[in-house]
C-alpha cells in the first residue's frame, strides 16, 4: 500500500490497461498534450504516444460517436468528457445507440466504451460546469454507473469499466482529484454492484455516493463524539445497484438518510430510498431521509453555491433528528 491521490489513481489504472491491452486508447479534449483540464492524465501521452491518447476537436458529439463507431469494431475506448454538464452534447450516442446497440442487435454486437466525466459544485464554475447528472444516465437500461469515492475505488472501478462489455459512464468528483488515500501497489479490480461500507455503526445508516461519501464520514466523526453510532454505506455503482447490502445496513439500524450531490428532486436519493423502503419496511423506525442539492441552477456566487450542496452539518442534523437527539 502507498498514499496517492485519486487523480494518480485513476492515471495509474489508465496506464496500466493502456499497457495491459492494445485494444485500449483514451480520446477527449486536451487528453494528451495538457492531459486534461484538471491535469489527471499528465505524461500518459509521452509514454504511449499521440496514436492511443488522442486530442480531438470541440466536439463531443463527434469524438463520443467516433468512440462508439470503434468499440463495436473491437477496440475499447476510454472517452473524457472533460465536465458531465456536456453530457447533453453525447445522449444520442449513449442513450440510443450504445446502450441499445447489443440488445437490437440480439447480442451480435456490443459496445465497450467507457466515458469518463465529472460531477461536483463548489469550484465556483457556474451553472453550466457543476451539476451532478449521473441519475440521467442511472435511468437508462444498457449503461452501467460507476461513481468512486476515494483513490481505491476510482482505480479498481475504472480497470473494471474498462474491462466490461458493456457501454459504462464513470463520474468523477472535479473536487476530489487531490484526496489521498491508500491504494496497492499490485493488480486488482473492483467489482460493480458490490457497495462498501466505510464505516459501520449500529444507530443510523448513512448511505452516500462520491463527494457525499466524504462528508458523510465527517458527519459520523462528528456524530460519534454525541454518542450516536453512524454507519456509511457508498453503492460505488448505481447501476448495478448492491441493494442487499443497502437493505441489511437499514435493517440493521432501523434508521437511514440518503446523500447524494445531484439534485434532489427525480434523483438518485428517491430511487435508493424506494428501495431501501422497499425491502425494510417494517424494520424502519422512521420514514427514510432524503439529502440532495436545491433544485436551482448551480449558482456563480460561492456564498449561494455553497448553500446548495450537502455537506456534513446538514446530515448531522438529520441523524440527530432520526435519533430523537434534537
Amino acid at each position: 500500500m502507498r498514499e496517492i491521490t485519486l487523480g494518480q489513481a485513476i492515471k495509474e489504472a489508465l496506464a496500466e490497461e493502456l499497457r495491459r491491452d492494445p485494444t485500449v486508447f483514451v480520446m477527449g479534449e486536451d487528453v494528451a498534450e495538457a492531459g486534461t483540464a484538471f491535469k489527471v492524465l499528465k505524461g500518459l501521452v509521452e509514454e504511449f504516444g499521440p496514436e492511443r491518447v488522442i486530442d480531438t476537436p470541440i466536439s463531443e458529439a463527434g469524438f463520443t460517436g467516433i468512440g462508439l463507431g470503434a468499440a463495436m469494431t473491437g477496440l475499447r475506448p476510454v472517452i473524457d468528457i472533460m465536465f458531465g454538464d456536456f453530457l447533453t452534447l453525447v445522449m444520442d450516442q449513449l442513450v440510443n445507440q450504445a446502450a441499445k446497440v447489443h440488445y437490437m442487435s440480439g447480442g451480435k454486437l456490443k459496445a465497450p466504451l467507457v466515458v469518463r466525466t465529472t460531477l461536483g459544485a463548489t469550484r465556483r464554475s457556474a451553472a453550466q460546469h457543476s451539476q451532478s447528472l449521473h441519475a440521467w444516465l442511472s435511468h437508462v437500461p444498457g449503461l452501467k454507473v460507476a461513481l468512486p469515492s476515494t483513490p481505491y475505488d476510482a482505480k479498481g472501478l475504472l480497470k473494471t469499466a474498462i474491462r466490461d462489455d458493456n457501454p459504462v459512464v464513470v463520474f468523477e468528483d472535479k473536487m476530489n482529484y487531490q484526496q489521498r488515500g491508500l491504494v496497492p501497489e499490485g493488480e486488482y479490480t473492483i467489482p460493480f454492484g458490490v457497495a462498501d461500507v466505510k464505516r459501520p455503526g449500529e444507530d443510523v445508516t448513512i448511505v452516500a455516493t462520491s463527494s457525499m461519501v466524504v462528508a458523510a464520514l465527517e458527519a459520523a466523526e462528528l456524530l460519534a463524539r454525541e454518542g450516536i453510532s453512524a454507519e456509511v454505506v457508498d453503492p460505488r455503482t448505481t447501476v448495478p445497484l448492491d441493494e442487499e447490502t443497502l437493505i441489511r445496513s437499514a435493517v440493521k439500524t432501523s434508521r437511514v438518510i440518503v446523500v447524494d450531490e445531484g439534485y434532489e428532486r427525480y434523483g438518485v436519493t428517491a430511487e435508493l430510498a424506494s428501495v431501501i423502503t422497499a425491502g425494510a419496511f417494517y424494520h424502519l423506525d422512521a420514514p427514510v431521509r432524503r439529502i440532495g442539492a436545491m433544485h436551482v441552477p448551480i449558482p456563480f456566487s460561492p456564498v449561494l453555491e455553497d448553500l446548495t450542496v450537502p455537506n456534513a452539518a446538514a446530515i448531522v442534523e438529520a441523524a440527530r433528528e432520526l435519533c430523537g437527539r434534537r
